[in-house]
């Protein structure tokens, strides 16, 4: 929960100095416009601050190393010197992950963007700094792909993806970031370069990547990924279904789930949500929608198409076009910054539940929100799916009353999701992680003793606390 804008860094000139000894002038910036870009990412709150003429923390240099030697130099200065660190890859991220609360040192990332295909044994290796968008053209061309589609995808960058737990739109087929990722490198204090080999399985120790994965920053800067490619699809199939009510589409999906079909793409969307992305199927109004999308051997995905037929049996059939839509619409996330110079603040809030509690929870967390004085719309969908349970994506906007600031309002709805999410056993988080701004409710979600052993990580990895400090609530 965020009360007031960041707290400011203190200056230290002497810092810049020593970086452009240890890395190149040219690597080195202090320049006011740098130091506000990398002041902050897509969180909507910190759009609220600039536009109201206050910055969030800036950072007293930002740095941009070219390869593992610049960041070992960068990493030791900050360790001997206890400078804050913090990595910025594209920015994305929504919940103020990135925002260099105690100043210190930022390190743009985006010249680690090497590309380099095995495809024997079909993985990618790649800079952590490389953008999604082009890494998943660049596997196009060559015959592959990576399958990983988050709607940031124009905008992130893998060591971001690895750092927040990222999840694609075709995550039913190709999994999160965590199925994809087969090794790495990383610059850990007090900076030492840790290398973990791809291999397709290993038992040798403690599987070490799994420290990396949504540490958001915490344990060390990330340089290199290894990633499972896919061939690239031979055919494609768009469905769309018109289910009576979310729990009958729920209940069709999770039927596709246990039969052990992979389709790519599962959306289902309330009510409210289906207005948008079924505007064209008349019959759609006040029903839920469905869009499903199939890909890979042609064979596979014809057999995988009678299995969905089947589970929906009993909804209504509407073609290909709410899917074609879909596709051609699913990056535009302007809503944001269409509406916050008006006073209206938009987000997302995004779950996961098991089955068991899943409709419950969707009910009691949209009356929730709409329970905010301020709220205009609350709506939500679900977008991946597990034999266990399904993940909600929930979004909401508001005008804050007479009696109530931009940041009240937000905080005041926050609190009201999280603390539904918490009373039904459900995760705060599915994929786009803690940053700032769930920080407050991290332990009461993990456990006491979960998150004190996440803490003793953090303390054995980063004894001095230099990596993104501040960040989770560490």
């Amino acid at each position: 929960m965020v009360k007031e804008v960041m707290r400011k860094a203190p200056k230290r000139p002497e810092i810049v100095e020593e970086l452009k000894k240890l890395i190149g002038s040219r690597k080195v910036s202090n320049n006011l416009t740098d130091l506000i870009s990398y002041s902050h990412d897509y969180w909507p709150i910190t759009f609220t601050w600039l536009l109201n003429g206050s910055l969030p923390a800036l950072p007293d240099v930002v740095v941009f190393p070219e390869d593992a030697r610049d960041v070992i130099q960068v990493v030791k200065f900050a360790y001997n010197n206890d400078v804050p660190l913090y990595v910025y890859g594209g920015g994305s991220g929504v919940l103020g992950g990135a925002v260099p609360e105690y100043g210190g040192i930022v390190m743009d990332i985006k010249k680690f963007r090497e590309i380099k295909i095995n495809d024997i044994d079909m993985y990618v290796e790649v800079g952590a700094g490389a953008n999604g968008m082009i890494l998943e053209e660049f596997l196009n061309r060559h015959g592959f792909t990576l399958g990983h589609f988050p709607q940031s995808l124009y905008t992130s960058t893998v060591g971001g993806w690895i750092n927040t737990k990222a999840i694609g739109q075709f995550s039913v087929k190709y999994g999160g970031i965590e199925d994809m990722l087969l090794g790495l490198e990383v610059v850990i204090p007090p900076g030492e370069l840790l290398e973990i080999k791809p291999n397709p399985r290993a038992a040798v120790g403690l599987d070490l990547k799994q420290l990396f994965i949504e540490s958001e920053g915490l344990f060390g800067v990330l340089t290199k990924a290894y990633l499972k490619i896919w061939p690239y699809p031979e055919k494609r199939i768009l469905l769309s279904y018109v289910s009576d009510n979310l729990e009958d589409a729920l209940k069709s999906v999770r039927e596709i789930m246990l039969s052990g079909a992979k389709p790519a793409v599962i959306r289902v969307y309330d009510k409210i949500e289906t207005l948008k992305w079924f505007h064209m199927i008349k019959k759609a109004k006040g029903k839920v929608g469905t869009i499903i999308i199939l890909e890979g051997d042609e064979d596979l995905i014809e057999a995988e198409k009678i299995i969905v037929n089947k589970a929906f049996k009993n909804a209504l059939s509407t073609g290909e076009e709410p899917a074609k839509y879909w596709l051609e619409n699913r990056f535009n996330v302007k809503e944001i910054s269409d509406y916050l110079p008006l006073g209206i603040i938009i987000d997302t809030i995004e779950i996961s539940v098991g089955w068991s509690k899943a409709i419950e929870l969707y009910n009691d967390v949209i009356n929730a929100i709409r329970s905010v004085d301020g709220t205009l719309i609350a709506f939500a969908h679900a977008s991946h799916f597990y034999p266990q349970g399904v993940c909600f994506y929930f979004i909401f906007g508001g005008l804050p009353s007479n009696k109530s600031s931009v940041l009240d309002y937000y905080n005041d709805v926050w609190e009201s999701v999280m603390s539904t999410v918490i009373k039904h056993g459900g995760a705060i988080s599915h994929h786009h992680g803690i940053g700032r701004m769930r920080a407050n409710w991290v332990e009461k979600n993990m456990g006491k003793v979960a998150y004190h052993l996440f803490k003793k990580l953090k303390q054995c990895i980063d004894d001095k606390g230099i990596l993104n400090r501040g960040n989770m609530g560490v």
